[in-house]
């Protein structure tokens, strides 16, 4: 598949902090036709550090995104390198602090490449992982009367105080290099993402993991091999700045903290219409199995299916084939609906 991205020229955007973004571009990536009506898109945002071809293992004819059926669209989180980042700031403001983008200002801005340039009248399904599952409840919420179904995976409508001090300690162990100056990262933080991948790696799945030496199915022959060749090399592939930028955007999450909700989690959640079916791990450190339990209980037409695997939060990903095959057939029934 073609790895470049299109690009929405989506002019100045008014963030929710106050900021305009100037010239804000959204990459996109879309797979498949879309029909005469208008009606067979699904949406699939990006998660933290993920990018469109991220996604691709689900694209395709016959897969479960089917490309022979539906209209996909893969719209790049804002910070992640190839929507407007930190890292691809023109010169002249390269040195300014990157301002917060919120879940709401990335998916006011998907809404509008989707249904003003992409011309889709009706959405069949909004689904992702991680920060993409917030993005997914975030959609759902905003617009009820456009989405059939929503598949948000071992994520959350809002980042829970727990989540945060995670978050946090990512941002310390990076930003305790030298080579950030308290605003940004003007050389490469080498000790920093060491450590990050170090911190990242004993939440990403958890003890069982560890314990029953799980990496050895997934190719790594030890714990510090695993940490090295996943996590430390996922992050070296990302900017620090735009690290920074991602983990403020996950941080703050919350898809009631808007102008329509305003800060009504509970009737955000409410207002959700879509057939709904929450993927949630039991092991998952980030986003765990008691918080999509109480989403859940708030969201009409839901219901929760959970991954069993030791595999923690990366049981949402292409790792595992039990996981896999739940995640894959979850996906097939609510297109079938």
């Amino acid at each position: 598949m073609d790895a470049s991205p299109k690009i929405f020229e989506a002019g100045d955007l008014r963030l929710q902090c106050g900021v305009v973004l100037e010239d804000a571009k959204l990459a996109y990536q879309t797979y498949g036709t879309l029909n005469k009506s208008g009606n067979n898109a699904i949406v699939h945002p990006t998660w933290y550090g993920g990018r469109h071809s991220d996604v691709e293992w689900l694209i395709g004819p016959g897969r479960p995104l089917d490309t022979n059926r539906f209209f996909i669209v893969v719209p790049n989180l804002f910070g992640n390198g190839l929507s407007t980042s930190p890292s691809n700031m023109p010169k002249k403001r390269a040195s300014e602090k990157f301002p917060r983008i919120s879940l709401y200002d990335n998916v006011v801005c998907q809404h509008k490449l989707i249904t003003e340039v992409l011309n889709v009248k009706h959405i069949r399904l909004v689904m992702g992982w991680s920060m993409a599952a917030m993005q997914t409840f975030q959609w759902g919420c905003l617009f009820p009367n456009l989405i059939d179904n929503l598949a948000p995976s071992c994520g959350a409508a809002r980042c829970s105080p727990h989540n945060s001090a995670m978050l946090d300690g990512l941002r310390a162990a990076l930003t305790a290099d030298s080579a950030f100056d308290g605003n940004l990262f003007k050389t490469s933080p080498t000790r920093g993402v060491q450590a990050m991948a170090k911190v990242y790696a004993s939440w990403g799945t958890g003890q069982a993991f560890f314990q029953e030496e799980a990496y050895k199915d997934i190719g790594f022959a030890s714990a510090e091999d695993y940490v090295v060749g996943f996590w430390e090399n996922f992050l070296k592939s990302h900017h620090p700045n735009d690290l920074l930028s991602m983990i403020d955007t996950w941080n703050h999450g919350d898809i009631s903290a808007n102008p329509k909700f305003r800060n009504n989690f509970e009737g955000a959640l409410k207002a959700i219409s879509a057939r709904t079916v929450v993927l949630s791990a039991k092991t998952d450190l980030y986003f765990p199995p008691e918080d999509s339990e109480y989403e859940v209980t708030h969201i009409p037409n839901s219901e929760i299916r959970l991954f069993h695997s030791n595999f923690g939060h990366l049981a949402a990903g292409w790792l595992n084939p039990t996981d896999v095959e739940l995640h894959e057939r979850t996906i097939r029934e609510l297109l079938e609906l």
